[in-house]
Order: C-alpha cells, then sequence, then structure tokens
C-alpha cells in the first residue's frame, strides 16, 4: 500500500490525533458538564462504632458549650471588677473581661462545632442535584421541598439519637443564660443610693475653698458659702460621684424674712443649708442675689427662692431644694442633724 492510500489522521502522532478530537469535542459543546464523582462512604456510613464516636464527639462539645457557659456566669459572680491578673504573653489584663471572653468564646464556639462535627459525619452526604426551573414553585416542587424536609430530619438521627439531641438542648438553653447576666451589668442597681448622701448625724459643714469647718460667725449675712461634708477628699476615688450628691450652699438670712415655718426650724440663727444640686437636670447652682434670696442655675435659669423653702419661682425645675437640717456642736461648729430628707438632684424614677 502507498501512502496516498493511508489515512491522513494515521500518519499523524497520536498525541496529535488526541488533541484534535478534543478541540472538536470542545466545538461541538463548549460546556459540556463532567458529571458527579463517584459516591465514597464515609467511615461512620459504614461503621456503626464509628458513628457513635462521632456522637459522643457532638455531645461532649456541646457539654463543654453548658460548662463554660457555667464558667462564664461563675466568672462574673467570682472577680471584682477592679482585679487585674498578669497573662503571658497577654500582659496585665481585667480578670472579669479576660475570664468572661473566653468563657462566652469557648461555649459559641463548642456550640458551632459541634453543630458542624453532626452535620459532616452522622447527617447524610449525598449529593442531590436540582435542575434550574421557573421561581415559582408547583405544587409537586413544593410537596418535594416538604418531603426533603422530612427525609433530611429523619436522616440527621435527630430523634433517634438521643445524646447528641439532648446535650445540644442543654446547649442552647444554657447559652441565653449569659445574655442575662450581660444584662445585670449595663450598670449598678439603683437600690436606694440616691436617697442618701454623705451627710449625717455630727458630720461638721466643712467650707468647700478651705477645708475648714464653719462656725455661725464665719457664715455672713447676704454671703453665699460653698460647704461639703466632714471626711471627704478630693483624693478619694468616688469624690466626684459622692460631692455630685452632697455639695451644699449656706446663706444666712434674717430670720424674719423666712417664710417657711420648716425652713426656719430646719436652720440655725437664720443659716440655713440647701442642696446645690439644680432639680432639673442636675446642674451646680452657683448665682445668689442677696437682696431677694434667690439662687439661679445657670444652666437652664430654674430659680429658686431660699427664703421660702426653696420652692421653684421660674424655669422647668420640677421641685423645691432639699434642704438640710443643721445645728450647731459643743465646739461650736456647724453640723448637720441627719441626712437630707428626700432626694436630692433631678426626679428618678417617679422619686422612688
Amino acid at each position: 500500500m502507498s501512502t496516498q492510500d493511508i489515512p491522513e489522521e494515521e500518519n499523524l502522532p497520536q498525541e496529535q490525533v488526541a488533541k484534535g478530537s478534543e478541540e472538536v469535542a470542545v466545538r461541538e459543546n463548549p460546556f459540556a458538564d463532567p458529571g458527579l464523582p463517584p459516591h465514597e462512604h464515609r467511615i461512620q456510613d459504614i461503621d456503626a462504632r464509628a458513628a457513635q464516636r462521632s456522637e459522643r464527639t457532638v455531645a461532649l462539645l456541646f457539654t463543654l458549650s453548658m460548662l463554660a457557659t457555667v464558667g462564664f456566669i461563675a466568672s462574673f459572680v467570682a472577680f471584682p471588677v477592679d482585679k487585674i491578673v498578669y497573662i503571658f504573653p497577654i500582659g496585665h489584663v481585667s480578670a472579669l473581661n479576660f475570664s468572661l471572653g473566653i468563657t462566652l468564646a469557648v461555649a459559641l464556639f463548642c456550640i458551632g462545632a459541634g453543630a458542624v462535627h453532626w452535620a459532616r459525619t452522622l447527617m447524610s452526604d449525598v449529593e442531590i442535584v436540582h435542575e434550574r426551573h421557573p421561581i415559582a414553585a408547583t405544587p409537586e416542587v413544593k410537596e418535594k421541598v416538604f418531603q426533603d424536609f422530612r427525609d433530611g430530619a429523619a436522616d440527621s438521627g435527630f430523634g433517634r439519637r438521643k445524646l447528641a439531641r439532648n446535650t445540644l438542648f442543654g446547649a442552647l438553653a444554657l447559652l441565653p443564660l449569659s445574655s442575662i447576666v450581660l444584662l445585670r451589668d449595663l450598670g449598678p442597681l439603683p437600690e436606694d443610693k440616691l436617697r442618701h448622701t454623705k451627710w449625717g448625724k455630727g458630720k461638721r459643714l466643712m467650707n468647700q475653698n478651705t477645708m475648714q469647718p464653719l462656725r455661725p460667725e464665719d457664715i455672713a449675712v447676704g454671703s453665699l458659702t460653698f460647704a461639703m461634708p466632714e471626711g471627704m477628699h478630693e483624693e478619694d476615688h468616688d469624690f466626684q460621684v459622692q460631692i455630685a450628691k452632697a455639695a451644699l450652699m449656706i446663706v444666712r438670712i434674717q430670720p424674719d424674712d423666712i417664710k417657711d415655718k420648716r425652713e426656719l426650724d430646719w436652720s440655725h440663727e437664720g443659716i440655713v443649708a440647701f442642696s446645690k444640686i439644680c432639680t432639673h437636670v442636675g446642674c451646680p447652682i452657683s448665682l445668689y442675689e442677696q437682696q431677694t434670696h434667690h439662687v439661679l442655675c445657670p444652666c437652664h435659669q430654674s430659680t429658686f427662692d431660699l427664703a421660702d423653702g426653696g420652692k421653684v419661682i421660674f424655669g422647668p425645675a420640677g421641685h423645691a431644694l432639699p434642704q438640710l437640717q443643721i445645728t450647731v456642736n459643743k465646739e461650736g461648729y456647724l453640723e448637720a442633724v441627719s441626712d437630707f430628707r428626700e432626694p436630692v438632684g433631678p426626679a428618678f424614677w417617679e422619686r422612688g
């Protein structure tokens, strides 16, 4: 046979022939479906003992989540806010914040890891192909979706694998307790703290500028003096919080000019003591008009009459300034008879 009788393809190398065939196939169908690889069964699908080990692993992760949630709550109770510890390599951190962060992270991670391990080892991993279909589902498709859900629920072993299911319920039930604890940490409970100040029976009135105890002769008619309770110091860590409730202003009025009987009874020789904190939004009052005995809050112009029980005569303040009952001790110093009889500052929660 001559070379002219041999087909042209037989004269080409085999590599070129194969390459030409592939090019022809690509031209005919450039988007050919490669199909799915053969399904490979997992060890859990063919070995019941391996499936049990996976279930125990899932249960262990959910149990760790429950323990971490309990640890979160215990940390919140056990560690004080100001406790600092050294943790390598982070350094000095708040013991409370660190413990809360670690325990909550473990609780959330273990729930997620347990759910993922359950899905990857115990639920079915058979590949399902759905052809594209119109967006509007037909009744047959809807029924198939519900049937697939029922099949998936049955295939997950949720009803059959009680250990994993019950521990999942336990972890999910305990985890919200962390949120309840965090809600408690939004701020301190008010209790009755707003009703009490540093003033009390026998507390001397200290001049806030000189830090010296005040005598009646130190208060001149028409003057305005600011005072605070004995025992308070600006170096105290809670000084600003306490002075915001205990700040006092003292004026001396002729007894005949005092209109309110209780105010006169709670004064000493015309010396009256009122809270310095405005009852509108808590601004410090600092403006005094000696002829009218009016004091003015510079923030919103609430005006109070110190000769008439500290009543509001102008402005948005809702109630009178609280008065502190004072007297003179054996050494001749002005002192408080008791704490304020009512809360100082703005109204709060229907005033308790």
